[in-house]
């Protein structure tokens, strides 16, 4: 669904939180012949499946020069960065790298991923895919029936692709499924369920509190800068695209703590190339 300040530091113990909503089993526990459930959400395996997704979109982008189109998301973080004298193009996927690897070192759990489970992962996302594409439709019907004497538009006039998908189009989601869901769940989501946490509220609470927040902010998010989409009060298409981006936030803040980042972030990818195709 592609369109501060020093970046900020993962909060572990909002991360580790999140992880123990799906009750993820301690390294100690965790059997040598461990479920694919368990070793898919691992930040390991997270990173074995994105890898390529985030090494398609850089080598792309490059590789199209002017004709690449950037997701916005990428474009504000290269800016920060350069804002902050960090400059260097390879920064930014490497501090992705990092942040998993570093967050998979704190669980202190095995360095392996069997091949099967990364297929079983694009399997799921596949899947999850067509799920959040259903959910349009139904939050398009919903809408329609709601406010359709006001707007007097179908709800497939919202849901019809904008332009035939071509290489750039789609190279562009393979970045909007990583870097929206680095910025969005895994930084921000985790920050939230951390400062929500230490305001004192419940860890239930806490992490309602952050979705809903964070799910606001990423549908905003799509009509902010020269990346973002134009606001037109009185269009069916806007209340449609901000309502659903919000409910979309909510599902990829859902699938991030109980499925981990590369599901969410594989979904995600899935779906912005799903909804150009149907």
């Amino acid at each position: 669904m592609g369109a501060q300040a020093e970046l900020p530091n993962i909060p572990v113990r909002a991360i580790r939180f999140l992880a123990d909503m799906s009750h993820e089993p301690a390294a100690e526990a965790l059997a040598p012949q461990a479920s694919y459930r368990e070793l898919s959400r691992q930040p390991l395996a997270s990173l074995a499946f994105v890898a390529p997704l985030l090494a398609v979109y850089e080598t792309g982008v490059l590789a199209l020069g002017p004709k690449a189109l950037r997701n916005g998301v990428d474009v504000w973080l290269r800016g920060l960065l350069e804002w902050l004298d960090f400059g260097n193009y390879f920064l930014l996927p490497v501090l992705v790298v990092g942040i998993l690897l570093g967050w998979h070192h704190t669980t202190r759990l095995p360095w392996r991923v069997p091949r099967g489970v990364l297929w079983g992962m694009a399997a799921e996302c596949l899947v999850l895919a067509f799920c959040l594409r259903g959910l349009s439709h139904l939050a398009a019907l919903g809408l329609h029936a709601c406010l359709g004497s006001v707007f007097g538009e179908p709800p497939t006039v919202a849901l019809s692709p904008d332009a035939a998908v071509s290489l750039a189009r789609t190279i562009g989601f393979l970045g909007a499924g990583v870097y929206e869901e680095l910025l969005f769940r895994l930084i921000l989501l985790s920050a939230a369920v951390w400062a929500a946490r230490r305001a004192g509220l419940g860890d239930t609470v806490a992490l309602v509190a952050a979705v809903i927040a964070t799910s606001a902010v990423f549908a905003a998010a799509h009509y902010v800068g020269p990346y973002g989409e134009p606001i037109q009060w009185r269009a069916f298409g806007f209340w449609y695209g901000l309502i659903f981006r919000f409910l979309a936030g909510v599902f990829f803040s859902v699938l991030f703590a109980v499925r981990g980042f590369g599901i969410a972030a594989g979904a995600h990818a899935g779906y912005d190339i799903l909804v150009k195709i149907l």
